[in-house]
Order: structure tokens, then C-alpha cells, then sequence
């Protein structure tokens, strides 16, 4: 299980996380949205934590969750109108003419919704993004920037490396993101490139850039640092 399944431990949790101390000078004024990891909580959850604690107070409760696909190909965005289910409940979904399918097993949209649900976000639309082009992500950054939103992306970065070749990886990775730098995608070590894609157009729609929360790797967790997973957060 990537979470706890047990309602009461789910939340105890979450709360750990929202808990903890950001490495940030100051709580930014304006939030667009967040990047977030999402691999199972004890690897990942505190890092995603620390974003999500962000949007706290945060008045728009609506939001939207970019992922890749991880076990159907596609080249296409896609949606469900089946609500996702967590211990916390369902949340309800919205959708702005996508297509829909059944998405309900990718954990990079999943693993968000219990992180929302205890900042009590009201709607959900989940998009599901496969091997797009540069043309597809620019339409579908237009048409989620007309949605009044919060904008959670779902990646990883750098999988099953050497300690520190990942964080060498990694840290390219994130300076790639945090400079929007179109131009070296190709070198981006993360299983969310596409949703990445997409976002790196919506950020020069919202006239905003990413800017790094927290980095850390599987290895920091485990004290296995023979085969590394990274994970990173973001605000925008």
C-alpha cells in the first residue's frame, strides 16, 4: 500500500507532515500550484508534506492533479469520472472535456488526494498524461490555465542510481525545472517529463516559475544508498 489504510493512521500522518518546519525564509504570498513526489509515504510523504502544508490556508479548494502514466500507454490526457477513494472518503470530480477512462490505479494522481482531503479541498480533476507532444502540452497548459485551481504535478526524479550519482542527476534535474529550461528537457531525469512539459508551459502562461521546497532521496530515509530513488518539491 502506498498510504495508511486505516483512517485514524492515515490522518496521524498527515499531520506529522503538515507538522513539520520548512527550509523556506518566508511562506510565499502567491501559490499556483505545487510539484510533488509519489512514490509510498514513508519515502516520499514527508517531502510532499512540506509543499502541501503550504496551502493551508489557501481560500480556492478546487484542484488539479497532473501525473504520468505508469502502466497504460498513451499519447493523450486523460481523465475519469469514477471518484478516487481513500480512508478519508471520496472527493468530488470536475472535468473540462477530457476524455475519460479508468485512471483509478495510477498512484502519481492517487497519492495526492489524501494530502487534499485534510486541507479540505472540495473537487478534484485528475489528468492522467501519456507520451504527449510540445503542441499537446501547450494546448492542454491553455486549457487548464482558464480553470480557477490549485495545480498539483506528480513526479519523481533520478530511479535506482548510486547515492551520489542521483543526487548529481537529481540536482540537474531540479535546476532544469527551476529555469523552466525548455531547451534541456531532454536531459530531465524524472518519470514525470510529460506532466513537466505541460507545466513548463503553464508557468510561462502564469508569468511564474518553480522554486525547490525540499530534495531528498530514498537513501536519506533507508541508509540504502546502493540503488536511489529521488524525490523533490516545489512551489509555483
Amino acid at each position: 500500500m502506498w498510504y495508511p489504510q486505516n483512517k485514524q493512521e492515515l490522518e496521524n500522518v498527515l499531520d506529522k507532515y503538515f507538522k513539520q518546519k520548512s527550509n523556506l525564509k518566508k511562506n510565499p504570498k502567491k501559490i499556483n500550484g505545487l510539484i510533488v513526489p509519489h512514490a509510498g509515504y514513508e519515502y516520499s510523504g514527508a517531502v510532499a508534506g512540506k509543499a502541501f502544508s503550504l496551502l493551508k490556508n489557501k481560500k480556492i479548494k478546487k484542484a488539479v492533479i497532473i501525473g504520468p502514466s505508469h502502466y497504460v500507454y498513451l499519447n493523450d490526457a486523460i481523465t475519469t469520472n469514477t471518484p478516487f477513494k481513500t480512508p478519508l472518503g471520496s472527493i468530488k470530480l470536475f472535468n473540462k472535456n477530457f476524455l475519460e477512462a479508468d485512471i483509478l490505479t495510477e498512484h502519481s494522481i492517487g497519492n495526492q488526494i489524501p494530502f487534499l482531503q485534510k486541507l479540505n479541498f472540495k473537487e478534484i480533476l485528475p489528468i492522467m498524461i501519456g507520451q504527449i507532444t510540445n503542441e499537446q502540452a501547450k494546448e492542454i497548459a491553455k486549457k487548464i490555465s482558464k480553470i480557477k485551481a490549485v495545480y498539483i504535478f506528480s513526479t519523481d526524479l533520478s530511479h535506482f542510481q548510486e547515492y551520489n550519482k542521483a543526487v548529481q542527476s537529481d540536482t540537474q534535474t531540479i535546476n532544469i525545472i527551476e529555469n523552466l529550461d525548455i531547451e534541456n528537457l531532454g536531459n530531465l531525469d524524472a518519470c514525470g517529463l510529460y506532466p513537466l512539459l505541460v507545466l513548463f508551459h503553464l508557468c510561462k502562461i502564469k508569468k511564474t516559475k518553480p522554486h525547490l521546497i525540499e530534495y531528498k532521496n530514498s537513501g536519506d530515509i533507508t541508509g540504502d544508498k546502493s540503488g536511489v530513488v529521488g524525490y523533490a518539491s516545489f512551489w509555483f
